[in-house]
């Protein structure tokens, strides 16, 4: 992961110290405790979608950067998780050479995560990231499962009937969309395997 890291920041950071001190904090914030799907996996999840999708990226520096930061911060208990994370990636920033409205657009990238059925005003790549970030959603239904147990495990201190309205809630705001994912790739590849899934685990709860 290291070696990605440099590979993506080493043009974008003169200063070898503050992007090596950033991976070490990255890395401390992904493999802190109680990160049972928001972690280092979920990261290289996404770095491998980018790869794979990589005809339908416009901007990759600026994806990837995003995808480093985009769960830097995570507090299941806060609401501000997006907004600190998006903050993180600014401070970052202001020390690279990026210009300054791509820096804008992994902030914005970022901070759009934090609701993904939104009407959001469109920006280059963010379909593609938030269709990459829900990608999940369409897994097979083995891994889908063990999605949703680590989502469990990250809110293992709210009790049982609790988390259960509020997943029920989540579950049920995402099937009434029109659509799951918002490209036409995602949406032909993994949109009906993500409703049977989202309804499995609905029909569990």
């Amino acid at each position: 992961m290291q070696t990605r890291w440099n590979a993506l920041v080493s043009p974008l950071m003169p200063d070898a110290t503050r992007r090596d001190t950033m991976y070490e904090q990255l890395v401390a914030s992904y493999d802190g405790p109680g990160r049972h799907y928001h972690n280092l996996r979920h990261v290289q999840t996404l770095l491998n979608t980018v790869d794979e999708y990589a005809g339908m990226v416009e901007d990759r520096p600026v994806v990837e950067l995003a995808v480093w930061f985009h769960d830097a911060v995570y507090n299941y208990l806060s609401s501000e998780n997006e907004a600190r994370s998006a903050e993180l990636a600014r401070h970052f920033l202001t020390y690279s050479t990026l210009g300054p409205e791509r820096q804008a657009r992994v902030v914005y990238l970022i901070e759009c995560t934090a609701r993904h059925a939104a009407v959001h005003a469109p920006a280059p790549d963010l379909d593609f990231f938030l269709d990459a970030d829900l990608r999940v959603l369409g897994a097979e239904p083995a891994a889908y499962a063990e999605y949703a147990r680590q989502i469990r495990q990250e809110y293992r201190l709210v009790p049982a009937v609790l988390y259960r309205r509020g997943r029920r809630k989540v579950l049920e705001q995402l099937l009434a969309g029109p659509a799951l994912y918002r490209t036409p790739a995602f949406q032909s590849r993994f949109e009906a395997a993500a409703r049977r899934n989202l309804r499995a685990e609905l029909d569990g709860l």
